[in-house]
């Protein structure tokens, strides 16, 4: 893993402002399936690969569709998320498009209205 010369490493946490706390969480662990993150015996959040995905209801944050900031999730095939996310009744922001010709790119809405992305590479389908 390289280090900038600060000492910084990687993203810990992600996070996302919501106006309801229990139907975020609902979201994220029932509706995307995500484990609860701990710190301690905490649940602080959810787990992302490593990366803690915090729900913010306090009012510290609002929930925005705009780049603020703009989180990206990689996934194994973004045709595949869509088709599941449509099926769990997920709003889909941007349809998977093709970018830069190498990548397949698309957005949803979380229960918030939080825009989240994913992409993954083309997988010819």
């Amino acid at each position: 893993m390289n280090q900038s010369s600060l000492g910084m490493k990687c993203v810990k946490v992600l996070a996302l402002g919501a106006s309801d706390g229990a139907r975020a969480h609902h979201f994220y662990g029932d509706t995307l399936g995500l484990a609860p993150a701990y710190e301690g015996s905490q649940c602080v959040g959810f787990d992302l690969g490593g990366v803690i995905l915090m729900i913010k209801d306090d009012g510290s944050l609002a929930p925005t569709p705009q780049l603020n900031p703009r989180v990206t999730l990689e996934v194994a095939s973004a045709r595949q998320t869509e088709a599941q996310l449509r099926d769990k009744g997920v709003t889909i922001a941007d349809p998977v498009q093709l970018y830069d010709g190498a990548f397949l790119v698309g957005s949803f809405l979380d229960s918030e209205g939080n825009k989240l992305w994913f992409c993954s590479a083309d997988d010819g389908i």
